[in-house]
């Protein structure tokens, strides 16, 4: 393919990106802007052309080695949700904008700990980039068919101007303002469109080269098994590969958070924290289908090419020299939207943290004061848009000296190194709040020292001389301090060996002189922030603790020298407002000059905000004690406002215990009212019936014919016997309800009392001719009153007679023992009880206000007495349906 139409096809994707992204800044509070796939996608930055050629480069050459690099973010993953959530809070009210403001800021905005970080980054990533400029131009070349070609000048070289384009795209839309930690929402989008291109080519490649070019999987792997070192790319190589995976797992795991372009695109640019819950699987996910055919693709470039010098780009050759041109600029697009995100997403990162941590307080600090806010603006843009250029640059310097001795693998490889030293403060400095700033730079210069000795050394003079002394034989010949195997441990390869030796020094460093240098009052403060991971939404307002004298006319001075007038006055008199104070305070206090250092680090950087807020203060130095006393009278406030939040939640159960007591004696008087009504009515209609019988006998006693007056009479005596059982029950009741009845217990056996009460309502069964069944002959024994608990069973036999049908009637009374009760139970097969009623049956008068049948014989209080019997009996009663016909009563006795 021409140069120049692959030239255009990059220019016209580009110009693509261009379109998306600015599309997404004008729609930038939109919810395809702002959801959790674009932010999981926008994870995926993590995916560099090392995953897209290099995973098939590692699978074609050891197999199954390349795994760790996936599996360390895929550990990580579900972590988020605790430690990724708490470092977002953090940055999110410090605006944070840069890994190196984050870690300077835990050990008290130290300057140097911040220009440290930049500086490690920066040595970590540079490299880096200029292995993804490596990819574009290899791959440029293979689709070229220009593999012979080398350039003889900048000018004549196609990476270069490439270069060029996408420090063009990150400047335009990565500085468009100068607080950094605004959202780049444009850059966002773009990266995540890019890693759905990313996937999808490579999992055509993937389709393509299994199913089109071989016969599936099984036909690749049936023909790569015939060959020689087969075993070596499916297994673990034994305890000594079982060490490099660790470290490489621990070395990937570290990097998903360390990482300039993952802080920046899973910190900075988070939107909503509820993101992450949508992340911590889809991520892994996206992972999991990017590494489907890695190593399918690989054994098919190992079968057919056989070249194990070109085994990154078997993606790229397979389709290549099957004559399919279309699918290899699709797999060079693809590549090359891994290169676009990271270069651009890194540069980004980078330049903020040059700008903030090196640049402006290390030289540009005094020119700001002096200046204009918008010249200052101006000057910021800048700075970070020359940073871009010049990180690009440098990384294309890099290229062309360097990354033709080293693989994409080596190179990311060193670069995860260089950047795990970053670990120890990070980590740790999030749970542990003894670590100091001093024993972090001495940590991290130490680590960094071991990682140039063992691995940045040798690399650059083998590069640079071609000599491999140094590494046979050790310095000055010493062979315990060979630098891939040092005090003797030659089994690790080189990136692991650097590690593990500098990882060891770097956290031993950090620790032994943290115990033994105290960090300064403001140290402490900030690591109480970070590690009080409940209260930091608290702390966070007090988390300096200051003694000294501030005007606030002074600050701000200093806050329109970088926001603005109109954003000063509208910053301020929020804080006013927030902390109810009056709008012409004069003295500044502790939350101000920190409310004033947050608004500047967006800007400038957590440094360089302390240096200006501090160079209009008067501070006084605070001694340890004062110290210690702030911090034990900010507990005893914390722990007053705690006791005052339990006795407040306290007085909140009471008070709704007391509205629920209330509202149930309302209920109570209502149901006394109900009662008393009901009462009254079963009372009012027996006496009625036999008034109104009286008066007839009275008046036509003379005409009346005998048979007549005969039923009238038997009328006024079944009227009278219901009075009478009504006044009984009602009494009965009031006694059982209020515990006035003495109970005679005396040990019975159930069986006899269960056939005494079915005898003496034979009459009534016989008469319906419904059959009751008592087949059980155990004899069961328990204590309870018997009179008692035949009036129970009588009214539940009864009952289940009166609502069975005639001739068809079946009523089973059966008993048993049930984990220390005695449990009765009577089922019929008659009509059943609606199940809207069956919550209402053990009511008083149920019969007369709950059931939808015609109501017989009774009082409407027979259950209701025979639930307190049982209850006084420390029982249980109980109803329900049975699954095809009629109900189920039972109730339970403690026995012993």
């Amino acid at each position: 393919m021409s140069n120049y139409v692959l030239f255009t096809i990059i220019i016209a994707y580009l110009a693509t990106l261009f379109f998306i992204a600015f599309i997404a800044e004008k729609n930038s509070k939109s919810k395809w802007v702002n959801n959790a796939i674009v932010y999981t996608l926008s994870l995926a930055v993590y995916c560099t052309a090392w995953t897209y050629y290099g995973s098939i480069g590692i699978a074609a050459n050891s197999g199954i080695d390349f795994l760790p690099i996936y599996l360390g973010p895929v550990i990580a993953a579900p972590l988020w949700i605790v430690v990724l959530r708490k470092i977002i809070r953090i940055s999110k009210q410090h605006k944070i904008s840069s890994i190196a403001d984050f870690i300077s800021l835990r050990y008290g905005n130290h300057r140097f700990l911040g220009a440290l970080v930049t500086i490690v980054c920066l040595m970590a990533i540079v490299p880096y980039i200029s292995l993804q400029l490596k990819a574009v131009s290899e791959t440029f070349q293979i689709l070229s068919d220009d593999t012979s070609y080398v350039s003889t000048s900048v000018y004549d070289d196609s990476t270069f101007y490439i270069a060029l384009l996408l420090a063009v795209f990150a400047t335009f839309f990565g500085t468009q303002t100068t607080d950094a930690s605004e959202k780049h929402k444009g850059i966002i989008v773009s990266v995540a469109f890019e890693s759905i291109i990313k996937l999808t080519f490579f999992l055509f490649v993937g389709i393509y080269v299994t199913y089109i070019l071989f016969d599936g999987t099984e036909d690749i792997y049936s023909k790569m098994a015939k060959s020689e070192n087969f075993k070596s790319l499916t297994t673990i190589g034994g305890f000594e590969d079982g060490f490099n995976w660790l470290y490489t797992i621990m070395l990937s795991f570290m990097a998903i958070f360390l990482l300039p372009r993952q802080f920046q695109v899973s910190v900075v640019e988070n939107v909503r924290e509820k993101h992450l819950k949508g992340a911590i699987w889809m991520f892994p996910l996206y992972l999991l289908l990017f590494n489907v055919f890695v190593i399918f693709i690989a054994w098919a470039g190992n079968l057919t090419i056989g070249n194990a010098d070109q085994a990154e780009y078997y993606a790229l050759l397979l389709p290549l020299q099957n004559g399919n041109t279309f699918l290899s600029v699709l797999v060079f697009l693809g590549g090359f939207s891994a290169v676009i995100s990271m270069v651009v997403v890194a540069t980004l990162a980078l330049s903020t943290m040059v700008s903030n941590n090196l640049v402006i307080p290390y030289g540009f600090l005094d020119y700001f004061v002096k200046g204009h806010p918008e010249r200052n603006a101006k000057y910021i843009k800048n700075i970070r848009r020359i940073s871009i250029f010049s990180i690009i640059i440098i990384a294309y310097a890099f290229y062309v000296n360097f990354s033709f001795e080293l693989s994409l693998y080596s190179i990311g490889l060193m670069a995860f190194v260089i950047i795990a030293q970053l670990a120890p403060s990070f980590f740790i400095g999030l749970f542990w709040n003894r670590g100091s700033s001093k024993a972090t730079v001495i940590g991290i210069i130490a680590g960094i020292g071991v990682v140039f000795y063992t691995l940045i050394l040798p690399f650059s003079i083998q590069a640079l001389t071609g000599s491999e002394d140094l590494v046979q034989n050790g310095l000055n010949n010493v062979a315990a301090l060979k630098p891939h195997a040092l005090f003797g441990i030659d089994f690790l390869s080189p990136p692991a060996h650097a590690f593990f030796w500098s990882l060891l020094v770097n956290v031993f460093c950090y620790v032994t002189f943290s115990v033994i240098i105290k960090g300064n009052y403001r140290e402490r403060n900030y690591a109480e922030m970070y590690v009080d991971s409940r209260n930091y939404t608290d702390l966070q307002d007090g988390a300096l603790v200051w003694k000294g004298e501030a005007y606030v006319a002074e600050i701000k001075k200093v806050l329109v020298k970088f926001l603005g007038e109109p954003r000063t006055e509208r910053a301020l008199n929020l804080f006013f407002r927030k902390y109810d104070l009056p709008l012409d305070t004069q003295m500044a206090d502790a939350r101000l000059i920190n409310f004033s250092e947050k608004l500047l680090t967006g800007s400038i950087g957590s440094a360089s905000a302390k240096i200006l807020i501090s160079s209009v203060v008067k501070e006084d130095e605070v001694s340890l004690v004062e110290v210690l006393k702030i911090l034990e009278e900010s507990k005893e406030t914390i722990a007053r406002n705690k006791l005052l939040r339990e006795k407040s939640n306290e007085l909140t159960k009471l008070t709704d215990q007391l509205k629920n007591a209330n509202e149930e004696l309302l209920e109570k008087d209502k149901q006394k009212d109900e009662f008393l009504d009901t009462v009254a009515h079963e009372l009012k209609t027996p006496i009625t019936g036999i008034r109104a019988t009286t008066e007839l006998l009275m008046d036509d006693e003379d005409d009346m014919p005998s048979e007549i007056k005969t039923q009238f009479l038997k009328n006024m005596l079944q009227d009278s016997d219901r009075l009478s059982r009504l006044i009984h029950n009602i009494l009965d009741f009031e006694k059982l309800s209020r515990g006035r009845t003495q109970l005679n217990i005396k040990k019975h056996n159930i069986r006899k009392t269960i056939q005494k009460t079915i005898d003496s309502l034979y009459h009534l069964a016989e008469k319906k001719q419904v059959s009751v069944i008592h087949s059980n002959m155990s004899d069961f024994y328990a204590e309870y009153d018997e009179d008692r608990i035949v009036q129970v069973l009588t009214n539940l036999i009864s009952n289940a007679i009166k609502f069975s049908s005639t001739k068809k009637g079946k009523i089973v009374v059966d008993y048993k023992y049930d984990k220390g009760f005695l449990e009765v139970t009577i089922k019929d097969n008659g009509k059943g009880i609606p199940d809207q009623d069956m919550p209402y049956i053990f009511d008083k008068f149920y019969q007369s206000k709950n059931q939808n049948i015609r109501k017989p014989e009774g009082s409407g209080l027979g259950l209701a007495i025979c639930k307190q019997i049982v209850e006084n009996h420390n029982g249980k009663i109980w109803a329900k349906n049975n699954q095809k016909s009629g109900v189920t009563f039972g109730f339970k006795l403690p026995f012993k």
